[in-house]
């Protein structure tokens, strides 16, 4: 035990805790800036087994806040990348990178066998998919989130409030670090928020991290934080569903404009998110209505504006980008 006697020193912990770590199976979400120290901390801790998920390759504009990629990884699988590095670090943590998307469709054998799942993708539809299935199964989710300079990170469902309990309303514009930038520190403040909360569940440490958020605002260099304990669920809540689940009998709306891709079927109607409270006819109460458009921030936009003229069913499908097939 003398690669843990640090560890194992700490209030809390001691031999029964390591043995759950050990024991511990957890699914990790992107391999990216959040990943990175998140990977480290939870392989350097001895958590037994990580399942990797990222469909993605390094990139150029990646290294500056993911830091477990080098000049040499460019063009290279993510999740291999970091499950090879990370080999090196403890040869006695199982790590099993996947290199696909987590969608509505893979999620749920993804997810199987896991004690806990961590969110560290900088996906609007992936965040969501994942508080879903964790609520359903209940599975403990450790969601962060990081745009700019202020990020925060969670502890969601296991008994706690859904992501969707605590952001049941989505602003009309939702940043992301492709939009909106990053810097790298704060991706590893965040980041390693994320590991201490998930260590802190996973090795059954009080207080459980469920039910509190926690924020760090660079600008001020100041923490914040909160907790969520009753927030109720949402009465309506529309669920995205993978592609392919589109039926015939479907009622579709396809919520990209022509130039930035083509229709996700050809009977689809091409709408913008304002024209939602207008278009007619409306399909008939009974028939499901398919919301699509790239990242689900448009689809969850349109939809409520339906469901104020319309009591008919709702989902949501985020197509990803066509260019490169990636789904977020």
């Amino acid at each position: 035990m003398s690669r843990y006697a640090r560890q194992l020193a700490v209030p809390g912990m001691g031999p029964e805790a390591q043995a759950r770590l050990a024991r511990a199976r957890v699914l990790v979400i992107g391999a990216g800036g959040l990943a990175a120290p998140v990977l480290q901390y939870l392989v350097g801790a001895g958590v037994g087994h990580l399942r990797l998920v990222d469909p993605d390759v390094v990139e150029t504009g990646n290294l500056h806040r993911q830091a477990l990629f080098r000049e040499g990884n460019l063009g290279q699988p993510k999740a291999a990348v970091a499950a090879r590095s990370l080999a090196t670090l403890n040869p006695e943590v199982r790590i099993t990178p996947v290199q696909e998307s987590f969608t509505p469709a893979t999620a749920p054998a993804l997810a199987e066998g896991m004690d806990l799942v961590l969110d560290c993708a900088d996906s609007f539809a992936a965040s969501y998919v994942a508080s879903d299935l964790c609520l359903a199964e209940g599975l403990p989710l450790i969601h962060a989130s990081v745009v700019g300079i202020d990020g925060y990170s969670g502890g969601f469902c296991a008994g706690a409030p859904s992501l969707r309990a605590v952001f049941p309303d989505l602003p009309q514009r939702m940043g992301s670090c492709a939009e909106d930038g990053v810097l790298g520190p704060v991706v590893g403040v965040i980041g390693s928020l994320q590991a201490q909360m998930a260590l802190a569940q996973l090795a059954g440490l009080a207080p459980s991290p469920l039910g509190r958020i926690v924020s760090f605002d660079a600008g001020t260099m100041r923490f914040g934080g909160f907790r969520f304990d009753g927030a109720p669920e949402p009465d309506h809540a529309p669920r995205f569903i993978d592609a392919r689940d589109i039926t015939a009998e479907d009622f579709v709306i396809d919520l990209r404009a022509a130039d930035e891709a083509p229709l996700v079927r050809p009977d689809a109607q091409r709408l913008r998110v304002e024209q939602i409270d207008t278009f007619t006819p409306l399909p008939a109460p009974d028939r499901r209505a398919v919301l699509c458009c790239r990242s689900g921030l448009r689809s969850w936009l349109a939809a409520e504006r339906l469901a104020a003229r319309w009591p008919g069913p709702i989902t949501l499908v985020a197509l990803g980008d066509p260019q490169t097939g990636d789904t977020p």
